[in-house]
């Protein structure tokens, strides 16, 4: 008998994008697909539950399943990792990152689709709009519903996807993220739904763009300081500097706070209330942290909105540094970044209202 992904297969896959926009074939573009699984190479039991395992499919079948998307572009496939974005770790960013460089550094090459679970996809893009070296197309694709599901989001998101990175306007945007027709800047987005299929928003800055069954409309450019126009670099980097985030809450004392410099934390990132707020208690016990050389950096809980420098906080004598638009887990990845050489407190600071 058949499998559910392989009944699933031709019901989800075939037919729905024959209206799409196609190219002669002697000009399209070379698209290389770049799998780390999540969502979008899951499988189900069955089409209607909601309960699945990630990365059960491989990038093999990602591209046979959506053979529209070859109307766009030349495409390859290259098999990363296949894992769900929950257990996205150090070693998968470090290959994924080196993997980007190596394949835009080919003349042949004109863009790259990542396919990518949901859950981290915002740090995993920001960390690549911060390491990748070229100006080429990097476009992050995802779904909030498994390969086997009714009404199954992943083809369209990654046919869209493959619609941008063959786009030359899509060139020195940054990295991008396509999901359910719009087009984020990585800089920008974040999750808002545990189960929406419109989870990503970019609250802040907007979105990049729109992409509709191919027809592509981008409204700016890249937001801060990216890719070519990046400072950090990977070269010689075989591991990065721990940094933990912390959640502000009532009654919050120190006592997280030391433990996370305790196992071995370089940096530490506070989910505030407010405006990157917290108890005195857990005040204090940051500041004595920052006084001892761990690099503080005061975020917010708060969906959307900047956390300002010496607003209610004296950043100055407290020796803090302030996020600004970044949220607690893209705050988390610039630090860790910034870490890699030292770096005196206002410099990490200018680094916070630049990128």
């Amino acid at each position: 008998m058949k499998s559910v992904l392989q009944r699933s297969l031709p019901f989800l896959f075939t037919g729905v994008l024959l209206a799409a926009p196609s190219y002669a074939a002697d000009k399209l573009p070379n698209i290389v697909v770049l799998a780390t699984g999540g969502t979008i190479a899951g499988a189900a039991a069955s089409d209607v539950q909601a309960g699945y395992t990630s990365g059960q499919v491989g990038v093999d079948q990602l591209l046979a399943a959506v053979p529209q998307a070859r109307k766009l572009a030349v495409l390859s496939g290259e098999q990363v990792a296949n894992i769900g974005s929950q257990d996205m770790n150090d070693e998968v960013w470090l290959k994924l990152a080196r993997r980007v460089n190596e394949v835009l550094a080919k003349p042949e090459v004109d863009g790259i689709v990542i396919t990518h679970g949901t859950d981290t996809i915002e740090e995993t893009g920001y960390f690549l709009n911060l390491v990748v070296k070229s100006k080429k197309p990097v476009v992050l694709t995802a779904a909030m519903r498994p390969s086997t599901a009714l009404s199954a989001d992943g083809p369209l998101n990654f046919f869209n996807a493959v619609a941008v990175a063959a786009n030359k306007d899509a060139a020195g945007k940054g990295v991008l993220v396509v999901v359910n027709d719009w087009i984020h800047g990585a800089s920008s987005l974040t999750k808002t739904s545990t189960t929406a299929v419109q989870t990503f928003m970019s609250p802040l800055r907007g979105l990049v763009g729109t992409v509709a069954y191919g027809e592509i409309e981008f409204f700016h450019g890249a937001v801060g300081k990216n890719t070519v126009d990046s400072e950090f670099s990977l070269d010689g980097v075989t591991s990065l500097p721990r940094v933990d985030i912390i959640m502000a809450h009532e009654n919050m004392d120190g006592k997280m706070i030391d433990a996370a410099v305790a196992a071995g934390a370089k940096g530490i990132v506070i989910a505030g209330v407010g405006n990157g707020n917290m108890t005195k208690e857990g005040l204090d016990a940051l500041a004595a942290n920052a006084k001892k050389g761990i690099i503080c950096v005061r975020s917010s809980r708060v969906v959307t909105g900047r956390v300002g420098r010496n607003v209610e906080v004296d950043d100055d004598k407290l020796a803090l540094i302030a996020s600004d638009d970044l949220n607690p887990q893209k705050a988390r990845v610039l630090l860790r970044l910034a870490l890699l050489k030292p770096r005196p407190l206002a410099e990490i600071q200018r680094l916070f209202q630049e990128y």
